[in-house]
């Protein structure tokens, strides 16, 4: 959704006319945020479709939001398909089994399919890892998703990603997709979310509130297992200053936030028990209920120091690692060195940078060090490098969507 959210505004400047079909928001669990609709286009054409209940399916076990909606969107793809000229068809979801559709419509209608794989559809990650680090219901997805990724790449035209890893994956699966258009495209910056959050503070209030003597230290997004490693130094970190600087570090209070996909009140913690395993619940507080998004940037600029941890799959990329960034607080990382999220931050000349690959006595002094700094208030933080950051602007890589419109177009793909 956000992909799209953010492209919109711009995908008539570059000479494409974008009508959007999405589910009706009733039918799914993920939190509301109306505010969002205050950075949709007024003149934007959205179409919606139904989905089949999941009060129903759900004692199939089906309760995926693409399933349940997969025959609705067939459906009215296909209305709209016979009554009006479309040039192309663009997949830009993790509800994956949309996707096979792609191939269906490619068929039927001669119209070229491109999907957007903001995430892994089908991936090895958790095979060799324990049951109790599985998400829910992975032995039904992985195979549900090992049938259908198959299907939806036979015919695609091109492929995009925020990750240069996915596509490779992608590439060593289906000899087809050696031939079409790819790019990788991270998710852009998009100026107008930090000024409807500050004109909508009353709607949208940080989750944290200021303390005297109190230093909070934020992290929004998911947890996991994958986390969990970049999480551990930053605690091995903290636990050596409380140690060595009991009064500095003993004012800091962490804060996970909005860790788990699950519904509310359903998330199981994933970084809170490794807090308690090394004596630190005191100092840190996991909510796993997700965050509307503008509270999100609420709270980051109310934070007075933000963390944001890297997942041990080099694949993965924090795709939406800009708000971290445009908030211009003090800011860790701590990434997998092949992390397309760890090349922008450290190009963007922001806070301080860390890897898998480095020393960890060097991570844990690096980290005292700049806690320190921000505890006695003499660390001095920027923005992004302007002509940096500006390549990863909302706009420049809704460019770079329509180069690859283009290009499968020009293939005839």
């Amino acid at each position: 959704m956000q992909r799209i959210r953010m492209s919109l505004p711009f995908f008539n400047d570059f000479g494409w006319a974008a009508e959007v079909v999405t589910v009706n928001h009733k039918h799914s669990d993920a939190n509301k945020d109306n505010l969002l609709l205050q950075s949709i286009p007024k003149n934007a054409i959205v179409h919606t479709v139904e989905a089949f209940s999941k009060k129903y399916t759900s004692k199939l076990g089906l309760g995926s939001l693409a399933l349940r909606s997969l025959w609705f969107y067939k459906q009215k793809v296909n209305q709209l398909l016979q009554t009006k000229k479309y040039d192309l068809i663009y997949f830009s979801t993790t509800q994956f089994p949309v996707c096979i559709l792609g191939a269906y419509w490619k068929k039927k209608f001669n119209i070229p399919y491109v999907i957007d794989m903001q995430d892994p559809w089908h991936s090895n990650y958790y095979q060799d890892k324990p049951k109790n680090e599985r998400p829910a219901k992975y032995w039904f997805s992985y195979r549900l998703n090992k049938y259908l990724e198959p299907m939806a790449m036979q015919a695609v035209g091109g492929l995009i990603s925020v990750s240069a890893a996915y596509i490779s994956t992608l590439q060593q699966r289906y000899a087809n997709t050696h031939t079409i258009p790819t790019a990788t495209i991270t998710f852009g910056a998009f100026d107008k979310d930090f000024e409807i959050a500050t004109h909508n503070q009353a709607l949208a209030p940080s989750v944290i509130k200021p303390q005297k003597n109190i230093l909070n230290l934020v992290y929004i997004g998911r947890g996991g297992a994958d986390m969990q490693p970049a999480t551990r130094l930053l605690f091995n970190a903290f636990k050596e200053g409380l140690k060595t600087h009991p009064k500095i570090f003993s004012r800091f209070k962490i804060y996970f936030l909005g860790t788990s996909y699950a519904p509310a009140g359903q998330g199981k913690p994933s970084i809170q028990p490794i807090a308690n395993q090394m004596g630190l619940s005191n100092y840190v507080t996991e909510q796993t209920d997700r965050l509307p998004f503008y509270q999100t940037l609420n709270t980051l600029k109310t934070a007075d120091m933000l963390f944001i941890p890297g997942s041990d799959d080099a694949q993965y990329t924090a795709s939406k690692i800009y708000p971290y960034l445009m908030a211009q607080k003090p800011l860790t990382s701590i990434f997998h060195p092949d992390s397309s999220a760890a090349k922008i931050i450290k190009e963007c000349e922001i806070g301080l940078p860390l890897t898998f690959n480095m020393d960890e006595a060097h991570i844990t002094q690096n980290i005292i060090n700049y806690l320190l700094a921000v505890a006695d208030g003499s660390l001095i933080t920027k923005a992004p490098i302007p002509h940096v950051f500006e390549k990863y602007s909302a706009k420049n890589m809704t460019k770079l969507q329509v180069d690859i419109f283009e290009r499968v177009l020009d293939k005839g793909l």
